[in-house]
């Protein structure tokens, strides 16, 4: 996070950034909560060999690296939190109703990462209908590691949030078309 001097958020400002940020966490605690069951459900009846806890605990490293560190640290939890910040000091009737959404450029954003988030959101769909299909103890594996994954990116997002409300996160417009969030978009199209 960038140590910056920014001018205070009012009220209304703080409540956009709220309603966008804690918009998106709930969806991330709501998948925890549900893939938890599933995750614990792969250990409950049975006693895996060596080879299956070895390999349950190079999935959780991995799951942390890869989805909680790469993803979430580096790419989606910052995101989320600048786009929200950015929509505080910009609002726009239609994007602080749909805060949430917006804060994970699913709209009015550059066409790459229009792609990239609605992409992300079609795969996440088709992962979880195959993870459905595996018995366990591999489904509470998969499970498991999507549960540490985005426990990471909301703990991360957490704590932008906190630095963007204090002041000591500067938002980064560079997902906005244009890079300017002042900008005419096409509202829930991607741009041309």
């Amino acid at each position: 996070m960038a140590e910056v001097e920014s001018e205070p958020l009012s009220a209304a400002a703080v409540g956009i950034v709220l309603w966008g940020v804690l918009g998106v966490a709930a969806t991330l605690v709501q998948a925890i909560y549900e893939l938890a069951h599933v995750a614990f459900e792969a250990f409950e009846p049975r006693v895996m060999p060596g080879w299956q806890i070895a390999l349950f605990a190079a999935w959780i490293l991995l799951s942390v690296y890869a989805k909680g560190i790469l993803g979430f640290q580096r790419g989606f939890s910052p995101r989320v939190v600048s786009r929200a910040l950015l929509l505080a000091r910009n609002p726009r009737p239609l994007h602080v109703v749909l805060a949430p959404l917006y804060c994970m450029a699913l709209f009015h954003a550059k066409r790459r990462n229009l792609i990239v988030a609605r992409g992300l959101v079609l795969f996440i769909v088709a992962a979880v209908l195959l993870v459905r299909q595996l018995p366990q103890p591999w489904r509470g594996f998969v499970d498991a590691g999507v549960v540490v994954g985005l426990s990471w990116g909301l703990v991360c997002m957490v704590v932008f949030l906190i630095g963007g409300l204090t002041g000591r996160y500067q938002p980064d417009d560079s997902s906005l078309p244009d890079g300017n969030s002042g900008q005419p978009d096409h509202e829930l199209l991607p741009p041309q």
